[in-house]
């Protein structure tokens, strides 16, 4: 049996950073400590087929820090889909709210590399939107 346990623990640590980043006032080495997990080569696809660089995340998570209350993730369906050497490839379920009500549910295939110090860095994400 192929264990992904690694992979899944390393998706659940980042998204409580990034619900923690998003919803609370952080300083700019907490910015920096959760930026250290995604690869200077980061690309991503956003639900509505945005392509984003490591720059264009940082970007996105500077301005949005701490600006929404109550923001919380929910992660579901995590699966196993490809591990290799340097890495692995896997898929989860992504549902957000915050303290307005607005809700959003995406699936998400996130390709991981491994370094040789075990360091596990988000090298590519693409997100899409669920319907109903």
């Amino acid at each position: 049996m192929t264990d992904y346990t690694e992979y899944f623990d390393e998706v659940i640590q980042a998204h409580v950073a990034i619900e923690q980043w998003l919803a609370e006032e952080q300083d700019e080495p907490a910015l920096e400590q959760l930026l250290t997990r995604f690869s200077p080569q980061f690309s991503m696809v956003s639900p509505l087929g945005r392509v984003l660089d490591f720059d264009a995340l940082s970007e996105l998570f500077l301005m949005a820090g701490g600006k929404k209350l109550g923001f919380r993730i929910e992660l579901s369906e995590l699966r196993g889909i490809a591990l290799y050497d340097g890495g692995a490839t896997v898929s989860y379920r992504e549902q957000q709210t915050d303290a307005t009500g607005l809700h959003s549910d995406r699936r998400s295939t996130v390709v991981f590399e491994k370094r040789a110090d075990g360091q596990l860095i988000w090298r590519h994400l693409h997100e899409t939107f669920c319907k109903g």
